[in-house]
């Protein structure tokens, strides 16, 4: 890839006549995906979802800018100023994640890219066109969803009574601008998540030797703990302020505005401490698991010898599990303690609670499957050496199982703990105390299904790769 010179370019110039600069890397780009599209799914789903969720609101936002009464106008607006905004920065951590899981199952090839002469930059810049083709392909498609979308999102909020009827037959374009806007800044957010997984596909020396983790990593980043105490204590201090400040307020909804975002806070700064609290978990789950047989000694055994890696699923397990409780706990609670008539703008509030709870949600999960894809991918090495040694199919799948569920359950346990940051304040706030007054059975019904997610999402994850000849019979 470094030029005419060098013959081979790096695989690109194989059959590509001296292509250089950006048309051979697209080339080569294209030529990939070709045989990798498997691999881009994760990618392409978040994309198109993420496209579509935000540009069905971003509509709204145009439909405001129309003849439309102006608290219509301002409730169009912040629904879709809301949710483009969450939408944008939770589509940003997915595609950092699932084009980081892409890479990294590839850390052979770019290695050997750079063997045989292309520099990290051209390296990167396959990464970066890789992923532009796919966030193309994927943001078109969601815009589509998106246009049908947007005209069924707003004639809902007529129905509902969110907003007036003088919303139904406003002009505003038919939302073009908006999906474009959308569309665009679908791109610049894959493309910095394509810089930020190609950086890291290409830091150290080149190798084409399979990277596994190493067992002498340091367990946690340094800025991870400065972050998570940040986002922890802020969350804790805003619980205060609920309780002894908004509580009081005559504004039902200032306390929901201090209290409301508090899981998230919390369950983001605890999911950066995941390599640090996993292996806490492990060993107190050994406590609990002693004569459980091989598959649960390896499953405590790797989440305290693995943590970084596995801190990347247990991550996403918390994030879900506390958003999900706390918010949905939260309205709730809102719906329970609020007197007399509904204050002007409750549905809206709602409807982006409940919105936001979803995003997070959905992304959340797709980032839970992406990186036990990634785990396994990771082990694979490691994986054959249990079957050369005596191990048998089954007995590795269980102890990968046996992994995903111990993080499961130390992820749904930090979750449920991020989660009293809103449920607590909030419910005292609202004259509930401690114990919400209704839908305990929430919290376990979310935990269930976050739990039956990890470990149904580890075995089959980990069935796909005993299938493969690649890992138990090469």
């Amino acid at each position: 890839m470094r030029g005419r010179g060098g013959g081979q370019g790096g695989g690109g110039g194989q059959g590509g006549g001296g292509r250089q600069g950006g048309g051979g890397t697209v080339w080569l780009a294209l030529r990939s995906l070709r045989h990798r599209r498997a691999a881009f799914a994760a990618t392409f789903v978040a994309v198109l979802l993420g496209t579509a969720l935000v540009g069905s609101f971003a509509i709204l936002v145009e439909a405001a800018a129309g003849p439309v009464p102006a608290d219509d106008a301002e409730a169009l607006r912040v629904m879709g100023t809301v949710v483009g905004g969450w939408g944008a920065l939770i589509v940003l951590f997915s595609v950092v994640s699932t084009v980081g899981v892409t890479v990294g199952q590839r850390d052979v090839e770019i290695g050997l890219l750079r063997v045989v002469g292309a520099t990290p930059r051209q390296a990167r810049r396959l990464v970066r066109a890789e992923t532009l083709v796919v966030c193309l392909v994927a943001s078109s498609a969601g815009a589509a969803v998106a246009f049908g979308g947007g005209r069924a999102l707003l004639a809902a909020l007529v129905a509902t009574g969110v907003v007036s009827e003088a919303v139904r037959d406003v002009e505003y374009g038919g939302g073009f601008a908006a999906l474009a806007a959308t569309g665009v800044g679908m791109l610049l957010v894959c493309l910095a998540a394509a810089a930020i997984a190609g950086r890291r596909a290409t830091r150290g020396p080149a190798s084409v030797t399979a990277g596994e983790d190493l067992v002498g990593r340091p367990p946690v980043r340094w800025w991870r703990v400065p972050l998570a105490v940040v986002l922890i204590g802020y969350g804790a201090a805003m619980g205060v302020v609920t309780v002894t400040v908004t509580g009081h307020s005559d504004d039902p909804y200032d306390a929901m505005s201090t209290a409301g975002s508090n899981s998230l806070l919390v369950g983001v700064g605890l999911a950066l401490l995941g390599p640090v609290l996993l292996p806490a978990g492990a060993a107190l789950a050994r406590l609990f698991l002693r004569g459980g047989g091989g598959a649960a000694y390896l499953a405590t055994y790797n989440a305290s010898r693995r943590a970084h890696l596995l801190g990347g699923v247990l991550g996403p397990v918390i994030v879900l599990t506390s958003g999900a409780v706390g918010t949905l706990m939260l309205v709730g609670t809102d719906g329970r303690t609020l007197v007399g008539p509904a204050p002007a703008g409750t549905e809206t509030i709602n409807l982006l609670n409940n919105v936001v709870t979803g995003m997070i949600s959905l992304f959340a999960a797709i980032m839970v499957v992406n990186s036990f894809a990634a785990v396994v991918a990771h082990r694979r090495a490691e994986l054959r050496r249990l079957w050369l040694v005596g191990g048998t199919r089954a007995q590795i799948e269980r102890s990968v199982v046996a992994e995903a569920g111990l993080v499961a359950a130390v992820g749904v346990v930090l979750g449920l703990v991020g989660s009293l940051a809103t449920v607590i304040p909030f419910g005292l706030a609202r004259g509930e105390g401690v114990v919400p007054d209704g839908q305990l059975w929430l919290p376990p019904l979310i935990v269930g299904g976050v739990v039956a997610l990890t470990v149904l999402t580890g075995l089959a994850t980990v069935r796909r790769a005993t299938r493969s000849t690649s890992i138990l019979a090469r």
